[in-house]
């Protein structure tokens, strides 16, 4: 059975494989009933895979690809005019390097006003399942001497570190 996804706003949420395999087979609801007792009498729940504060009011949310035959990404435009992208990563390699630089680049580079990064993120919620685009993008801001040692702590240069923030950004577009 495959599972049945959709997303909204700062919310990305998918039903259990459960309730979509017995879905298909039923499209009306009709099995979860009230009485039945699953899933505390709803009919459908659904399970938080992300939470991601964006920091402004998004006013469209789409999955589309920025390039044909390229991969599906979420696309969010924001009240005030911000373009963004939601997008998977293909390998739990590029998860760890990204995950590894976020860290590197929070605890090296601190706020201009002194709020943490990961308060702002976590703004309604926790910030769930996502690496911070913005935040990793901050590594070419630092100073060289930070750049070489945090790219020494993952194992790179900084000229890798930079051919793979490129790689990344240029996945999506």
């Amino acid at each position: 059975t495959q599972s049945r996804s959709s997303a909204a706003s700062d919310v990305y949420k998918r039903q259990p494989d459960e309730v979509s395999g017995e879905l298909e087979n039923d499209p009306t609801g009709n099995t979860y009933s009230w009485q039945q007792g699953y899933l505390s009498g709803a009919q459908y729940k659904l399970v938080n895979l992300v939470n991601y504060y964006v920091g402004e009011t998004v006013t469209r949310l789409i999955k589309t690809s920025l390039t044909p035959g390229g991969a599906s990404v979420l696309l969010y435009v924001t009240l005030f005019g911000t373009i963004g992208v939601l997008m998977p990563f293909t390998s739990r390699e590029d998860v760890d390097f990204f995950d590894h630089l976020q860290m590197h680049v929070k605890q090296n580079n601190p706020p201009l006003c002194g709020r943490d990064h990961l308060a702002f993120r976590s703004f309604y919620f926790p910030v769930k399942n996502v690496i911070d685009g913005d935040l990793c993008e901050q590594f070419s801001e630092l100073p060289y001497d930070t750049q070489r040692r945090i790219a020494s702590e993952l194992e790179r240069t900084p000229a890798e570190v930079h051919k793979k923030l490129e790689e990344m950004r240029n996945s999506c577009l």
